[in-house]
């Protein structure tokens, strides 16, 4: 047609220089036109042609005076133009080309005439379609509504109708049934359903710049209401609220108008099929309807478009599969945002009774022929099944008027009778098998509920494996970057490996690592929704116990990996590192974590670092739901399994320590996520609490886990001790004390913890008090005595020293309950403390009971000091005292811990400052008197000889079986620890004390007087015991020389060379009696070099 545009008589001069703009405008495409006015392009200018050779076919008349009857002859130049613009962009965008002619055409007509100059200079300037537009002839609406017709573009015709201010969208509409009604045609009848189709179908694109810069000119520039006419009154709305509810109800009235042109039964199905759907989704639905599930929607997609695959009449039929979806896909998601007024429902309730009591016989005979099913008869029997379900739950919840729910309870009857009588229809529905096309074209076209598909399509075993699931899968890799969908992948690909399907290994390999590179893109919080699933579905081994085969390199990766991040450990690679892990976690959860959990302990420095990556994944506290350790989580069965108790160094214990801390209280990186797999309760639970006994091999560990585990979550705003037990927590760090009172008497295997640790177990009792008492309001007043008691009871087995240390937890409860002796020598209350007859406390023990009682504490050895009864004007009571505490102190000592021992030495030494205790210095170890002032030490020499006297004790036949060799070793570490002590004390008195004031005088000679008192004391002990023990003597003694010879050098005036010589003879006498050799030869090497 291009090519005879310049013959027409009525081409103006200006059109032909428009149209030679269209040599160079051709290229510019459906973008050109898209952004900014509307260019004038060659395809413009057909449709200009189109135009003119219109008018030209019209002439004399005008356009503007076309009627339904002429549009045959004259239009046809005006469809072939738009056919040829179509055909001529098919390469592009026809779609977009037939949209831009329309709204051409439409806003053409909606132009107001005459159209003044002013008009013309701004809305050349402003209107997009202006002077595009101003190259046709004015035209009147029924150009516009026969080309629609002509096109079949009721879609096209929906859209731009609403993109209409809602008032001249109504009175198009209006316009519109008027043309229809007007010797009615089949072909209008048909464009009239397919229209009320589409009005129900159409849902808004505000991303279409065509209909954005339609509907901006038509708000702009039309003019005001007034100047179009209104829809009749009972059908407004409120403009733009929902422009759809008013536009259904006119098509309902045009419905009635051309009732009597509908023939043929494909068009009563169509019409009956539309009523039907208008009802149920815009009148009887709930306000807020759940949409079907994506299993049914795909159900019905496939049911729909393989009728159309049968129903060689239906104008997709020939379409591809994507177009097909695409459509049906409208088809049966027809929703709505608002409700018909009631008015309209009843008139579409009586309307639909009408035509199904009109017309129900024919369609029932037609649709129960022996023909095939087509779409128009599917589509009215399942649009007729939808609107009877929804017609039942609407009669039942709905309050309605007498006449209307006459009306449609007719109506539901009517319609069951309908459907029971073609029922045949829905069952003969297509039996093509199309649902895996379908749903891998909505995936591919990335259409709506197309993320739905994706969790079909992966779950779907019987699609899976093909080929053209692998190339959808493998295209559009990133749609599937979600945590459920990698794990329902990774089912698939599992079952397939599992089953008798014979999938090549190359296939299921390809498959894999495309699902492991969706997880690898996963955010850290879905990997580890991933990773909680895997342990969840397939336990501790992860995808290796099924996918070994395909993940043979494994054990490689895992070792090469962590042996790389072990070897550059640092928080700026803790990202990288924590993304390499991953990958392993999944494969294989179990070995990844237990070579994490070794190389942590085994690898010095790297425990804070590999403790970061595991805590990164919080999916580890996993708890297997069978086997034996049902309620331990899969980070505990690992510590356990791995490294518990298998140290080869201390260095690898502290490191363990540490990363327990670590997995409970998680440095927090910055940038990522991480979280506690260990919780306090859970770590006393599984490595202390089952452990807390002598004879156990890992108690001294677990009780420095104790101890960790109470300092590190003292702040913890929850109480979470109540977790696990805080009493019998109690109980058993009580028995583990108790334990200790009969520790020389057990076999040395039963001996697992060391005297020394005694302490620990005794602050860490002490500590858990405070804890449980400064948390006691989070028990009922009820429970927190019930749970008193019982620890009170269960403590009556255990030794009476034990209560003790629990004297402040059970205050106001329970007096505390002591051996009736002790009575005998303190003044006890009534009120706090009760008598208790103990086995192996006779007569004469209340002094061993008292200093037991001095031993607990610091505090409460203040206490008993302060309760005692002695009476210092007594000699003789005091006598009798000292004698006493001797023989208490020799059965105390050797079950003393260190902390006890320092307890009873800064008693001993407040009793000799009280003098309360008398101990006579001998003159055993001195040559001469010596002319001192020893005043100042007095202590320090009363000390030393209580020490010798009570290892005498101790060595003597009647004491010597006590102990075992170790139980020796033991007092020796005690007795040397006081010594030392007492070493400082000389040093500090000697170097600080004024004693002889007005006189240049020190207290050098009365220090080394003290020295050699000292020194005598601990060989004269080292002669009494077995060589085996006295190592730790015999250093004190070589330490003790040392100060003698440090000070003695130091004040060379003090001592006459005679006196020196005298005292280095005495010394030597004195170790002489020393063996072995060794030892006696270095003592006496050590005191010649004086």
């Amino acid at each position: 047609m291009k090519y005879f545009l310049y013959l027409l008589p009525g081409f103006s001069h200006r059109a032909r220089a428009l149209s030679s703009l269209s040599l160079t405008g051709r290229s510019c495409g459906v973008d050109c036109c898209l952004k900014g006015p509307l260019n004038i392009c060659e395809e413009t200018t057909i449709l200009h042609g189109g135009f003119l050779l219109a008018e030209q076919l019209f002439h004399p008349k005008a356009l503007t005076e076309l009627t339904k009857s002429d549009w045959e002859h004259v239009g046809r130049p005006i469809v072939e133009a738009l056919q040829e613009i179509s055909s001529a962009a098919a390469h592009s965008q026809p779609f977009a080309w037939k949209k831009k002619a329309l709204i051409i055409i439409w806003a053409k007509v909606l132009q107001p005439q005459p159209v003044t100059s002013s008009d013309t200079d701004t809305r050349w300037q402003e209107d997009v379609f202006f002077s595009v537009g101003n190259m046709i002839p004015t035209l009147n609406h029924t150009v516009l509504f026969e080309l629609l017709k002509s096109l079949e573009a009721s879609g096209l015709f929906i859209q731009l109708l609403m993109a209409l201010p809602t008032t001249v969208c109504c009175a198009e509409l209006e316009r519109f049934l008027e043309h229809v009604s007007i010797d009615t045609s089949s072909e209008d009848v048909a464009f009239f359903l397919d229209v009320w189709r589409e009005m129900m179908k159409h849902r808004g694109n505000p991303q279409d710049p065509l209909l954005s810069q339609f509907s901006a000119m038509a708000h702009k520039y039309l003019p005001v209401l007034d100047e179009f006419p209104r829809p009749p009154k009972r059908l407004r709305s409120e403009p733009d609220v929902c422009p759809t509810m008013p536009l259904l109800a006119m098509l309902l009235r045009g419905l009635v108008q051309i009732q009597s042109r509908i023939l043929g039964t494909g068009r009563k199905c169509c019409a009956l099929a539309n009523l039907a759907d208008m009802l149920s989704v815009f009148a009887l639905t709930e306000d807020d309807p759940q949409e079907v599930s994506a299993t049914v929607y795909l159900d019905k997609l496939a049911t729909v478009i393989s009728v159309w695959n049968s129903d060689t009449q239906n104008p997709y039929h020939q379409q591809a599969l994507a177009e097909k979806v695409k459509e049906a896909e409208r088809d049966v998601s027809l929703t709505s945002l608002a409700k018909l007024p009631s008015e309209t429902i009843f008139a579409g309730l009586e309307l639909m009774r009408a035509l199904l009591g009109e017309w129900g016989e024919e369609l029932q005979a037609t649709l129960c022929s022996s023909q095939g099913t087509s779409y128009d008869s599917y589509r009215l029997c399942d649009s007729l099944t939808s609107f009877s379900q929804n017609l039942a739950l609407y009669l039942n919840r709905a309050s309605l008027p007498e006449e209307e729910r006459q009306v449609a309870s007719e109506l539901a009857e009517c319609v069951r009778d309908f459907l029971s009588k073609t029922s045949r229809v829905l069952k003969n529905r297509g039996s093509q098998d199309i649902t895996a096309s379908i749903a891998m074209a909505i995936i591919q076209q990335k259409m709506d509920r197309h993320m739905e598909m994706c969790y079909i399509f992966a779950s779907e075993k019987k699609w899976a494996f093909s080929d053209e699931w692998i190339a959808c899968l493998l295209s559009n890799r990133a749609l599937f970057r979600e945590p459920d969908l990698v794990l329902r992948l990774l089912e698939t690909v599992l079952d397939a490996s599992t089953t008798d399907r014979a999938v090549p290994k190359p296939q299921i390999q390809q498959v894999l690592h495309s699902v492991l590179e969706c997880y690898a893109d996963l955010s850290l919080p879905d990997k580890n929704k991933v990773l909680a699933g895997i342990l969840h579905s397939w336990g501790k081994k992860g995808l290796s116990e099924k996918l070994l085969a395909y993940v043979e390199s494994f054990p490689e990766d895992l070792n090469t990996t962590l042996n790389q991040l072990t070897q550059s450990a640092s928080e700026q690679g803790l990202t990288k590192a924590v993304a390499s892990v991953a990958r392993l976690m999944i494969v294989h959860p179990e070995a990844t974590v237990k070579k994490i959990c070794s190389l942590a302990v085994v690898n010095l420095g790297t425990h804070k670092f590999l403790a970061q990556i595991l805590t990164a994944f919080p999916a580890l506290r996993f708890v297997e739901e069978q086997g034996p350790n049902s309620s331990t989580t899969f980070m505990v069965s690992c510590l356990k399994e791995t490294v518990w108790v298998k140290f080869s160094t201390p260095k690898e214990e502290k490191q363990f320590l540490e990363l327990l801390n670590c997995l409970m209280n998680p440095v927090k990186p910055q940038g990522i996520p991480v979280a506690a797999l260990l919780e306090p309760d859970e770590v006393l639970k599984e490595f202390v609490l089952s452990f807390l006994m002598l004879d156990v091999e890992e108690v001294d560990l677990s009780l420095k886990i104790f101890l960790q585990t109470l300092e590190a979550n003292a702040c913890l705003e929850e109480y979470w001790l109540q977790a696990c037990s805080p009493f019998p927590l109690l109980f058993s760090l009580c028995q583990l004390l108790d334990s200790f009172s009969k520790y020389w008497q057990l076999p040395k295997k039963k001996r697992r913890l060391s005297l020394q640790r005694k302490d620990l177990a005794a602050h860490i009792l002490e500590l858990l008090c405070e804890i449980v008492l400064a948390n006691a309001e989070t028990f009922s007043p009820d429970a927190w005595i019930k749970s008193l008691s019982w620890l009170h009871r269960k403590l009556e087995q255990l030794d009476w020293t034990v209560g003790l240390r629990l004297k402040t937890f059970f205050e106001g409860h329970f007096k505390c309950e002591v051996p009736a002796t002790l009575f005998e020598i303190c003044k006890l209350s009534e009120d706090e403390w009760t008598s208790q007859a103990h086995p192996g406390y006779g007569p004469g023990t209340g002094l061993l009971a008292w200093m037991e009682c001095c031993c607990v504490s610091s505090s409460l050895s203040e206490r008993m000091l302060s309760l005692l009864v002695v009476d210092v004007g007594s000699p003789e009571e005091v006598r009798l005292f000292s004698k006493g505490f001797l023989v208490a102190l020799v059965q105390v000592m050797p079950w003393c811990s260190p902390q006890e021992w320092q307890h009873l030495h800064q008693l001993t030494r407040r009793l000799l400052e009280k003098q309360l205790l008398h101990v006579p210095y001998s003159l055993e170890y001195i040559q001469f008197v010596p002319l001192l002032n020893l005043k100042p030490f007095a202590q320090e020499l009363q000390l030393s000889v209580l020490f010798l006297r009570t290892f005498q004790f101790l060595c003597s036949q009647s004491c010597q079986n006590w102990l075992p060799l170790e139980g020796w070793n033991h007092v020796v570490r005690l007795l040397c620890g006081s010594l030392t002590s007492l070493l400082d004390s000389v040093r500090l008195i000697q170097s600080v004390s004024p004693w002889a004031q007005g006189q240049e005088q020190d207290l050098t000679q009365e220090a080394l007087f003290v020295y050699t008192q000292v020194f005598c004391h601990a060989l004269h002990i080292m002669a009494m015991l077995h060589q085996e023990v006295c190592e730790p003597l015999y250093v004190l003694a070589l330490e003790t020389l040392t100060c003698y010879e440090t000070l003695s050098k130091a004040n060379p005036s003090v001592t006459s060379l005679l006196q020196k010589v005298n005292e280095q003879r005495f010394l030597k006498s004195i170790a002489e009696n020393i063996s072995p050799e060794g030892r006696r030869q270095t003592l006496l090497q050590k005191i010649s070099s004086f």
